[in-house]
């Protein structure tokens, strides 16, 4: 009998998100991402009940509301100041930068455009407002090793390099 999902397996899938309207990839995985099921809650809560029972091989479709997983999309997220006023090695578009206000808090924001005279940052997750389907494909499930549950995932030995002496974690 082959592993099914539940809490304390080790499982690793592969993942597309889908835009619901017209079909089309936003994201996608092609590795592997591993996790300990239950412990590391990698996924929205809704994709994670859904996962549960699943084996290897299997495969599921998941729509959800990304204004319900990440909230609306707020317009005062979004910044334009010319371009001068940005250092260079923010000046293209996909770059993340991390802001940080007075209070200390940090936000990541995307770089969302450019043109001649101004840039465009975008704090909100660049999945809201849209309707998406996780698509996922079930590669492996196992019992999960006592590391794996600490680390909330596949603990991976260090590699050795000749001459060089490992530092203690």
């Amino acid at each position: 009998m082959s592993d099914k999902i539940q809490h304390s397996k080790y499982v690793e899938l592969k993942y597309q998100v889908l835009d619901a309207k017209t079909g089309q990839e936003l994201t996608g995985v092609d590795f592997p991402l591993g996790y300990v099921h239950g412990v590391n809650d990698v996924l929205s809560s809704q994709v994670m009940a859904e996962l549960e029972g699943k084996g290897a091989g299997d495969t599921i479709a998941v729509e959800l509301d990304c204004d319900k997983l990440f909230g609306p999309r707020d317009e005062s997220l979004v910044i334009t100041d010319y371009i001068e006023n940005v250092p260079e090695e923010y000046r293209e578009v996909g770059t993340s930068i991390v802001m940080e206000n007075e209070q200390g808090n940090r936000k990541t924001f995307l770089v969302t455009r450019i043109d001649e005279t101004t840039l465009t940052v975008d704090g909100n997750n660049p999945l809201c407002g849209r309707q998406v389907v996780f698509k996922l494909e079930v590669l492996e499930v196992r019992d999960a090793t006592d590391a794996e549950i600490a680390a909330g995932g596949k603990v991976e030995p260090r590699p050795e390099l000749a001459g060089v002496k490992p530092v203690p974690l």
